[in-house]
Protein backbone atom coordinates (compact mmCIF):
# COMPACT_ATOMS: atom_id res chain seq x y z
CA UNK A 1 0.00 0.00 0.00
CA UNK A 2 2.69 2.49 1.02
CA UNK A 3 4.79 1.54 -2.05
CA UNK A 4 1.89 2.54 -4.30
CA UNK A 5 1.65 5.92 -2.58
CA UNK A 6 5.40 6.46 -2.92
CA UNK A 7 5.16 5.77 -6.65
CA UNK A 8 2.36 8.32 -6.93
CA UNK A 9 4.40 10.88 -4.99
CA UNK A 10 7.46 10.23 -7.15
CA UNK A 11 5.39 10.87 -10.28
CA UNK A 12 3.96 14.03 -8.74
CA UNK A 13 7.38 15.36 -7.80
CA UNK A 14 8.80 14.47 -11.21
CA UNK A 15 6.01 16.39 -12.94
CA UNK A 16 6.63 19.37 -10.69
CA UNK A 17 10.35 19.21 -11.38
CA UNK A 18 9.78 19.13 -15.14
CA UNK A 19 7.43 22.10 -14.91
CA UNK A 20 9.97 23.97 -12.82
CA UNK A 21 12.74 23.26 -15.31
CA UNK A 22 10.65 24.74 -18.09
CA UNK A 23 9.65 27.81 -16.11
CA UNK A 24 13.06 28.50 -14.58
CA UNK A 25 14.19 28.31 -10.95
CA UNK A 26 11.47 28.64 -8.33
CA UNK A 27 11.72 31.36 -5.66
CA UNK A 28 13.28 30.11 -2.43
CA UNK A 29 11.55 30.33 0.95
CA UNK A 30 13.75 30.45 4.05
CA UNK A 31 13.61 27.33 6.19
CA UNK A 32 11.82 29.29 8.93
CA UNK A 33 8.97 29.97 6.46
CA UNK A 34 8.66 33.40 8.10
CA UNK A 35 7.46 31.70 11.30
CA UNK A 36 5.60 34.07 13.60
CA UNK A 37 4.08 33.40 17.00
CA UNK A 38 1.34 35.81 18.04
CA UNK A 39 -1.41 36.03 20.65
CA UNK A 40 -4.79 36.32 18.94
CA UNK A 41 -7.34 38.11 21.13
CA UNK A 42 -10.43 36.02 21.74
CA UNK A 43 -13.55 36.04 23.87
CA UNK A 44 -14.62 32.49 24.64
CA UNK A 45 -17.33 31.58 27.14
CA UNK A 46 -17.29 35.16 28.37
CA UNK A 47 -13.55 35.21 29.09
CA UNK A 48 -11.06 37.50 27.34
CA UNK A 49 -7.98 35.44 26.49
CA UNK A 50 -5.10 35.24 24.04
CA UNK A 51 -4.67 32.27 21.70
CA UNK A 52 -1.03 31.40 21.10
CA UNK A 53 -0.87 31.02 17.32
CA UNK A 54 1.85 30.01 14.88
CA UNK A 55 1.74 31.50 11.38
CA UNK A 56 3.83 30.58 8.34
CA UNK A 57 3.64 32.59 5.11
CA UNK A 58 5.31 32.60 1.70
CA UNK A 59 7.20 35.72 0.61
CA UNK A 60 5.20 38.75 -0.46
CA UNK A 61 2.01 40.48 0.56
CA UNK A 62 -0.55 37.95 -0.67
CA UNK A 63 -3.42 37.47 -0.54
CA UNK A 64 -2.62 33.83 0.15
CA UNK A 65 -5.00 30.88 0.43
CA UNK A 66 -5.08 29.86 4.09
CA UNK A 67 -4.75 26.49 5.80
CA UNK A 68 -5.98 26.46 9.40
CA UNK A 69 -4.28 23.44 11.01
CA UNK A 70 -5.71 22.22 14.33
CA UNK A 71 -3.68 20.30 16.91
CA UNK A 72 -4.40 17.18 18.93
CA UNK A 73 -4.44 16.59 22.69
CA UNK A 74 -1.41 15.09 24.40
CA UNK A 75 -1.74 13.24 27.70
CA UNK A 76 -1.65 15.34 30.85
CA UNK A 77 -2.13 19.03 31.54
CA UNK A 78 -3.07 20.86 28.34
CA UNK A 79 -1.05 23.91 29.40
CA UNK A 80 2.09 21.73 29.51
CA UNK A 81 1.58 20.70 25.89
CA UNK A 82 4.10 22.18 23.47
CA UNK A 83 3.12 24.73 20.85
CA UNK A 84 2.08 22.85 17.72
CA UNK A 85 4.11 23.64 14.58
CA UNK A 86 3.38 20.78 12.12
CA UNK A 87 6.53 21.47 10.07
CA UNK A 88 5.97 18.62 7.59
CA UNK A 89 2.44 19.68 6.65
CA UNK A 90 3.30 23.38 6.80
CA UNK A 91 6.22 23.02 4.38
CA UNK A 92 4.07 21.29 1.76
CA UNK A 93 1.43 24.00 1.90
CA UNK A 94 3.80 26.98 2.02
CA UNK A 95 5.57 25.55 -1.04
CA UNK A 96 2.23 25.80 -2.80
CA UNK A 97 1.68 29.41 -1.82
CA UNK A 98 -0.51 28.95 1.28
CA UNK A 99 -0.34 30.74 4.59
CA UNK A 100 -0.57 28.21 7.42
CA UNK A 101 -2.20 29.18 10.72
CA UNK A 102 -1.96 26.89 13.78
CA UNK A 103 -3.91 28.23 16.79
CA UNK A 104 -3.47 26.65 20.21
CA UNK A 105 -6.99 26.32 21.53
CA UNK A 106 -8.45 27.39 24.87
CA UNK A 107 -6.26 26.10 27.72
CA UNK A 108 -3.50 24.63 25.53
CA UNK A 109 0.20 25.57 25.68
CA UNK A 110 0.49 29.38 25.86
CA UNK A 111 -3.19 30.10 25.27
CA UNK A 112 -5.32 31.44 28.11
CA UNK A 113 -8.23 29.74 29.79
CA UNK A 114 -8.73 26.13 30.86
CA UNK A 115 -9.27 23.04 28.75
CA UNK A 116 -12.48 21.24 29.72
CA UNK A 117 -12.52 17.46 29.40
CA UNK A 118 -15.93 16.62 27.99
CA UNK A 119 -14.87 13.60 25.93
CA UNK A 120 -17.99 11.64 26.75
CA UNK A 121 -19.98 14.36 25.01
CA UNK A 122 -18.02 14.22 21.76
CA UNK A 123 -20.32 16.47 19.73
CA UNK A 124 -20.29 19.21 22.36
CA UNK A 125 -16.56 18.76 22.82
CA UNK A 126 -15.96 19.33 19.11
CA UNK A 127 -18.14 22.44 19.13
CA UNK A 128 -16.35 23.77 22.22
CA UNK A 129 -12.97 23.29 20.53
CA UNK A 130 -14.24 24.97 17.37
CA UNK A 131 -14.87 28.17 19.36
CA UNK A 132 -11.12 28.79 19.48
CA UNK A 133 -10.81 28.12 15.77
CA UNK A 134 -13.59 30.62 15.00
CA UNK A 135 -11.76 33.29 16.99
CA UNK A 136 -8.53 32.62 15.10
CA UNK A 137 -10.35 32.68 11.77
CA UNK A 138 -12.10 35.95 12.58
CA UNK A 139 -8.73 37.57 13.29
CA UNK A 140 -6.82 36.10 10.35
CA UNK A 141 -9.49 36.76 7.76
CA UNK A 142 -9.24 40.49 8.51
CA UNK A 143 -5.57 40.48 7.54
CA UNK A 144 -4.71 41.81 4.07
CA UNK A 145 -2.53 38.78 3.34
CA UNK A 146 -5.42 36.29 3.74
CA UNK A 147 -7.59 35.19 0.80
CA UNK A 148 -11.11 35.13 2.25
CA UNK A 149 -12.50 32.80 -0.41
CA UNK A 150 -9.81 30.11 -0.45
CA UNK A 151 -9.65 28.51 2.99
CA UNK A 152 -9.01 24.92 4.10
CA UNK A 153 -9.66 23.59 7.60
CA UNK A 154 -7.49 20.68 8.71
CA UNK A 155 -6.69 18.91 11.94
CA UNK A 156 -5.00 15.92 13.48
CA UNK A 157 -6.68 13.76 16.16
CA UNK A 158 -8.60 16.13 18.48
CA UNK A 159 -7.92 18.81 15.87
CA UNK A 160 -9.56 16.67 13.21
CA UNK A 161 -12.72 16.57 15.29
CA UNK A 162 -12.41 20.34 15.68
CA UNK A 163 -12.10 20.87 11.92
CA UNK A 164 -15.10 18.65 11.15
CA UNK A 165 -17.20 20.37 13.82
CA UNK A 166 -16.33 23.83 12.51
CA UNK A 167 -16.77 22.79 8.90
CA UNK A 168 -20.29 21.57 9.62
CA UNK A 169 -21.31 25.22 9.89
CA UNK A 170 -20.57 25.75 6.18
CA UNK A 171 -18.44 28.85 6.71
CA UNK A 172 -18.21 31.17 3.72
CA UNK A 173 -14.87 30.79 1.96
CA UNK A 174 -14.05 27.37 3.45
CA UNK A 175 -13.68 25.10 0.44
CA UNK A 176 -12.69 21.85 2.12
CA UNK A 177 -11.73 19.94 5.28
CA UNK A 178 -8.80 17.58 5.82
CA UNK A 179 -9.27 15.14 8.69
CA UNK A 180 -6.10 13.38 9.86
CA UNK A 181 -7.26 10.63 12.24
CA UNK A 182 -9.86 12.88 13.85
CA UNK A 183 -11.61 12.07 17.11
CA UNK A 184 -11.32 12.33 20.87
CA UNK A 185 -10.40 9.31 22.99
CA UNK A 186 -11.76 9.22 26.52
CA UNK A 187 -10.56 6.73 29.11
CA UNK A 188 -13.58 7.56 31.26
CA UNK A 189 -16.25 5.04 32.09
CA UNK A 190 -18.53 5.86 29.18
CA UNK A 191 -19.17 4.61 25.66
CA UNK A 192 -16.92 7.20 24.04
CA UNK A 193 -16.81 5.35 20.73
CA UNK A 194 -20.58 5.53 20.35
CA UNK A 195 -20.44 9.19 21.35
CA UNK A 196 -17.92 9.81 18.55
CA UNK A 197 -20.09 8.06 15.97
CA UNK A 198 -23.11 10.09 17.10
CA UNK A 199 -21.06 13.29 16.86
CA UNK A 200 -19.99 12.62 13.29
CA UNK A 201 -23.55 11.68 12.38
CA UNK A 202 -24.77 15.04 13.71
CA UNK A 203 -22.03 16.97 11.89
CA UNK A 204 -22.73 15.17 8.62
CA UNK A 205 -26.44 15.93 8.84
CA UNK A 206 -25.83 19.68 8.52
CA UNK A 207 -22.41 20.06 6.89
CA UNK A 208 -22.06 20.45 3.13
CA UNK A 209 -18.34 21.24 2.92
CA UNK A 210 -16.37 18.47 1.14
CA UNK A 211 -13.85 16.59 3.26
CA UNK A 212 -11.12 13.98 3.01
CA UNK A 213 -10.31 11.63 5.89
CA UNK A 214 -7.11 9.68 6.63
CA UNK A 215 -7.19 6.73 9.06
CA UNK A 216 -4.52 4.00 9.26
CA UNK A 217 -4.87 0.30 10.00
CA UNK A 218 -2.77 0.42 13.18
CA UNK A 219 -4.03 3.69 14.67
CA UNK A 220 -3.78 3.23 18.45
CA UNK A 221 -6.75 5.53 19.13
CA UNK A 222 -9.18 5.24 16.26
CA UNK A 223 -8.87 1.88 14.54
CA UNK A 224 -10.34 0.82 11.19
CA UNK A 225 -13.69 -0.37 12.57
CA UNK A 226 -14.33 2.86 14.45
CA UNK A 227 -13.15 4.97 11.50
CA UNK A 228 -15.53 3.07 9.21
CA UNK A 229 -18.42 3.58 11.64
CA UNK A 230 -17.74 7.32 11.93
CA UNK A 231 -17.50 7.63 8.15
CA UNK A 232 -20.72 5.66 7.58
CA UNK A 233 -22.58 7.80 10.13
CA UNK A 234 -21.24 11.05 8.64
CA UNK A 235 -22.08 10.21 5.03
CA UNK A 236 -25.45 8.63 5.88
CA UNK A 237 -26.50 11.97 7.31
CA UNK A 238 -25.54 13.72 4.09
CA UNK A 239 -21.93 14.68 4.83
CA UNK A 240 -19.52 14.82 1.90
CA UNK A 241 -16.40 12.80 2.64
CA UNK A 242 -13.75 10.62 1.04
CA UNK A 243 -12.20 8.04 3.36
CA UNK A 244 -8.58 7.08 2.72
CA UNK A 245 -8.22 3.94 4.81
CA UNK A 246 -4.53 3.19 4.29
CA UNK A 247 -2.61 0.28 5.75
CA UNK A 248 -0.34 0.16 8.79
CA UNK A 249 2.16 2.97 9.28
CA UNK A 250 5.20 2.39 11.46
CA UNK A 251 4.26 1.60 15.08
CA UNK A 252 1.21 3.84 15.22
CA UNK A 253 -0.60 5.34 12.24
CA UNK A 254 -2.01 8.05 14.49
CA UNK A 255 1.16 10.08 13.92
CA UNK A 256 1.32 9.54 10.15
CA UNK A 257 0.60 13.14 9.17
CA UNK A 258 3.48 14.50 11.26
CA UNK A 259 6.08 12.13 9.82
CA UNK A 260 8.13 12.96 6.70
CA UNK A 261 7.45 9.39 5.58
CA UNK A 262 3.71 10.06 5.77
CA UNK A 263 3.84 12.60 2.94
CA UNK A 264 3.78 9.74 0.43
CA UNK A 265 0.41 8.69 1.84
CA UNK A 266 -1.47 11.94 2.31
CA UNK A 267 -0.05 14.34 -0.27
CA UNK A 268 -1.16 12.67 -3.53
CA UNK A 269 -4.72 12.15 -2.28
CA UNK A 270 -4.83 15.63 -0.78
CA UNK A 271 -3.58 17.15 -4.03
CA UNK A 272 -6.46 15.58 -5.93
CA UNK A 273 -8.89 16.66 -3.25
CA UNK A 274 -7.66 20.27 -3.31
CA UNK A 275 -7.96 20.34 -7.08
CA UNK A 276 -11.51 19.02 -6.86
CA UNK A 277 -12.58 21.92 -4.60
CA UNK A 278 -10.84 24.61 -6.62
CA UNK A 279 -7.79 25.13 -4.39
CA UNK A 280 -4.25 25.66 -5.72
CA UNK A 281 -1.78 22.75 -5.79
CA UNK A 282 1.06 23.96 -8.02
CA UNK A 283 4.45 24.21 -6.34
CA UNK A 284 5.49 27.87 -6.35
CA UNK A 285 8.49 27.89 -4.02
CA UNK A 286 11.30 25.71 -2.81
CA UNK A 287 12.11 25.58 0.89
CA UNK A 288 15.72 26.30 1.84
CA UNK A 289 17.34 23.36 3.59
CA UNK A 290 18.17 24.36 7.17
CA UNK A 291 20.79 21.63 7.68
Amino acid sequence: MQTRYRHRLAALLLAAACASAQAGPLPVVEASMDEQVIAIPAKIAGAEIGLQTTIYKPPGDGPFPVLFMNHGKAAGDAHQQQRARYPVISREFVKRGYAVVIPMRLGFAGSGGTYVNSHCRAKENGEDQASSLYAAMAYVMKQPWADLQHVILAGQSHGGLTAIAAGSHNINGVQGIINFAGGVNSRSHCDWKAALVDAFKAYGAVGTTPSIWFYGANDQHFGPALAADMYAAYTAGGGKAQLVAYGPFKRDAHGMSSSPDGVAIWLPETTRFLQSVGMPTEIKYTIKDSR
